[in-house]
């Protein structure tokens, strides 16, 4: 017997996955339900090798006798359904940025603060973002060691964390470019294809962008008050993968072997730091993987203890859809969901 699950946004690329994660980790399910809007129902989503789900109207569904819902459909859409689910009984684990710094809603990496689902009040957790999930992940085990005080991280962020409509840019300005069309620009604010772009979200007041403002609050959400994080993030023309450049100030003198030890034993992270040509992972190499990889490893001279790293992970999946599968995962073996179909 297993638990009933909901999955919301299932026809966007990390709804998708979610339902695509389930069926590979094995989840104990004995329900899952792909919701989206009206205009998706009817859609038809494999979940696993043998079973095709039928995308059901998000609006009027009802949530009562669920135990698990996964919503990725948008903050504005958790917005409104997200509590809906969450007062008939389920658990929601949101993958949005609508709840990540509410007073009372874990913000989670398993690998990181698992225990803070034990602090959960109102039936909804929050997956953070995709860029501050790998560099949580990576930085942990060096804070566990050296106490870290200060993150400095450069971003190179795929297009699919905007989306499909993301991917389906790149693509098309990518392909016209070899015909000489002019590249249409609706997802980003100039082209991606063949460029850069230091832009992601919108802008705030003090000119950094709300990406780079997330990166900071959540890193301290989830890992530390006290960290100091400055960001810069970078849209860039890769589909899956993203990919950061990170520098860390500790308040304990580094070394350098005890560094790289903690990061080969820790807990969702691979080590490969070779320093030959090729000995390091870049993102295309970590589509479809679970781990998020550290490369580059080496000590920064410019400031008091002063480490610096390169870190890959596929932002679809520990970036959103794996995190929030370990988050449904935690959940169970902290005896933290109902019982109900299991009496």
């Amino acid at each position: 017997m297993g638990y009933r699950v909901a999955v919301v946004g299932a026809t966007g690329a990390v709804g998708r996955e979610l339902i695509r994660t389930l069926a590979e980790r094995e989840f104990p399910v004995d329900e899952v339900v792909a919701l989206a809007s009206a205009r998706s129902v009817g859609q038809e989503i494999s979940f696993g090798d043998k079973t095709v789900l039928k995308v059901r109207n998000l609006e009027t569904f009802d949530f009562a006798g669920f135990d698990i819902a996964l919503f990725s459909p948008g903050a504005s859409v958790s917005a409104v359904h997200a509590p809906r689910a969450a007062a008939a009984g389920c658990i929601v684990i949101d993958n949005t940025s609508q709840f990540r710094m509410e007073p009372g809603i874990p913000l989670v990496v398993p690998e990181v603060n698992a225990n803070d689902l034990k602090k959960m009040r109102r039936n909804i957790v929050a997956n953070p973002n995709c860029s501050t999930a790998q560099m949580v992940v990576a930085l942990k085990p060096l804070h566990d060691l050296f106490t870290i005080k200060r993150v400095v991280v450069s971003t190179y962020q795929a297009v699919s964390g905007a989306g499909k409509e993301g991917m389906d840019e790149l693509f098309a300005q990518s392909k016209g470019t070899f015909v000489n069309d002019p590249p249409t620009i609706e997802q980003f604010t100039k082209q991606i294809a063949f460029n850069v772009i230091p832009h992601i979200d919108r802008f705030m007041d003090d000119g950094s962008t709300k990406e780079e403002w997330k990166m900071a609050v959540e890193t301290r959400k989830i890992l530390d008050p006290d960290i100091k994080v400055f960001a810069t993030c970078v849209r860039v023309p890769v589909f899956i993968g993203h990919s950061e450049a990170i520098s860390i100030e500790c308040e304990e003198p580094i070394d350098l072997a005890q560094a790289r030890a903690a990061l080969r034993e820790a807990d969702g992270v691979i080590l490969r730091d070779e320093r030959e040509d090729g000995g390091y992972v870049t993102p295309i190499e970590c589509v479809g993987e679970d781990a998020t990889y550290v490369s580059r490893l080496r000590i920064d001279p410019t400031v008091e203890n002063g480490l610096a790293f390169w870190c890959v992970s596929d932002n679809l999946r520990k970036g959103a859809a794996l995190n929030a599968v370990q988050i449904a995962e935690a959940l169970v073996a902290l005896d933290l969901l109902p019982k109900r179909h299991f009496l």
